[in-house]
């Protein structure tokens, strides 16, 4: 049932876990002709990329953001892990993958073992709104599309405020409400309003400044994350198609439609923490 903070963590978790996912993506990268003794973040990528724009979405970010070598960085709501090990691999960067959905974790540990980056990229079952870790343990917070289905988004952002550094930044991505009316049902991370908490872009600037971040950059990344692969066109491991199934192709169709009708705007920001 629903809580202050929105959904209940057992039913975002029901709705997003498939028991056995890292098996499930192997297997269908090696179907699809992947040399799993030897593969890449970009061979990974359609399999481990789950949010809008995939990896150029991800890498756009990280151009922005401009990491250093051995930056600490908490991935909050990071799934399988795909941004990070690009962080890791393109970066230098040390990065800790918290998410709540645990076949999600188990899944991005395999790959991140099975990609050699275990030295670089750790993975932990954990709340976005209880982090469990001590004040300032991070330089920089990124999260790529996590807070939807998160409505006490005060807390959540003062979360990353607490374990950033002084000096750190935030780097995120994610869907917000554009003036077009309510998106249309069902989107990718619920199936219908009792799930999803979207603000206006006005609206989180705000929340986020309040919360004692300077925005750095703050761009509209809707029709560069908007491009829609036919779900028939994708590869049997695109990570979409594996988790979503047969339902795909009418939340693919509501998502279209809620861009086009200006609904559903993507945002992709820089904050640096005073």
């Amino acid at each position: 049932m629903p809580t202050a903070h929105g959904p209940d963590p057992s039913t975002i978790r029901q709705y997003w876990g498939r028991d056995g996912l890292g098996q499930r993506i192997l297997d269908a990268l090696a179907a699809g002709g992947k040399d799993l003794a030897a593969l890449t973040v970009d061979d990974v990528a359609p399999a481990d990329h789950f949010h809008g724009g995939g990896k150029p979405a991800t890498d756009r970010l990280a151009r922005l953001a401009a990491p250093s070598p051995e930056t600490r960085v908490l991935d909050v709501g990071g799934g399988l892990g795909g941004p990070a090990r690009t962080l890791a691999v393109h970066y230098g960067c040390r990065v800790t993958v918290l998410d709540l959905t645990e076949s999600y974790v188990r899944a991005g540990e395999l790959l991140t073992d099975r990609l050699g980056l275990v030295d670089r990229v750790g993975h932990q079952v954990g709340n976005a709104l209880e982090l469990p870790f001590p004040a300032g343990s991070f330089d920089m917070v990124w999260t790529q599309n996590s807070g939807m289905n998160i409505a006490d988004k005060e807390r959540l952002y003062a979360g990353f405020h607490r374990v950033l550094r002084p000096g750190g930044v935030l780097a995120f991505q994610e869907p917000m409400a554009g003036p077009g009316g309510p998106p249309i049902f069902p989107m990718m991370w619920a199936r219908d309003a009792s799930q999803s908490f979207l603000r206006s872009p006005v609206a989180m600037r705000a929340l986020i400044e309040a919360t004692g971040f300077r925005v750095r950059a703050w761009d509209d990344v809707t029709a560069e994350t908007s491009a829609a692969t036919p779900p028939a066109a994708l590869p049997a491991y695109a990570i979409a198609k594996l988790v979503m199934g047969d339902a795909l192709e009418a939340i693919m169709a509501a998502g279209q439609r809620s861009r086009e009708e200006g609904r559903l705007l993507m945002i992709h920001a820089v904050c640096d923490r005073p």
